[in-house]
């Protein structure tokens, strides 16, 4: 049986009930806990929005004059009802969209793995994060099976949250909670 792994995106205070919240990113957040307590510790990673004070002078701040996620505040956090269940050595910091480093050990794992690895993405914003994140992990393994749960996704709106999962269909990710 192929091993599989959870991979948390930016499920931070900020993007739940804080500067970039949403209803749905709250909603997603007991859906969210249920999926990380149905994997073994060694199996879930995550990632983390990670900005600093000068986020505004960024290409990503001029494009989204927000700030957010601001390294070591209350907003850039695990949200509360999930960092418990998230090992903190399994978190990627990342400054942008897209962890590369976590695609290299995703892509490490499904070496040491011999291609017995697939991937279920769950987290914010589906068609910001989630999906840089999904496609980063397509492009580097094309042949590994990448699930995105949508009932463990929100996006910026429900209409962007269905157009990404729309390209990740179309980019053959499957979406869907894993067998």
């Amino acid at each position: 049986m192929a091993r599989r792994i959870l991979i948390v995106i930016d499920m931070q205070n900020d993007f739940i009930d804080g500067a970039l919240g949403s209803a749905e990113a709250q909603a997603a957040v007991p859906v969210v806990a249920a999926r990380l307590r149905a994997y073994a510790p060694e199996d879930i990673f995550a990632t983390r929005d990670t900005h600093s004070e000068d986020y505004p002078a960024t290409r990503e701040g001029r494009f989204l004059p927000v700030v957010h996620c601001v390294k070591d505040t209350p907003g850039w956090e695990i949200h509360p009802a999930l960092k418990a269940l998230i090992p903190e050595k399994h978190i990627f910091d990342k400054p942008t969209f897209g962890s590369e480093a976590l695609t290299a050990a995703v892509r490490d794992m499904y070496k040491a793995e011999d291609g017995a690895l697939s991937v279920e993405l769950a987290g914010v914003c589906t068609d910001i994060c989630v999906v840089s994140n999904a496609l980063l992990l397509k492009a580097a393994l094309p042949e590994m099976d990448i699930y995105v749960n949508p009932a463990c996704c929100a996006g910026v709106t429900p209409l962007k949250h269905e157009a990404a999962l729309e390209t990740m269909r179309s980019c053959q990710i499957i979406v869907g909670e894993p067998a």
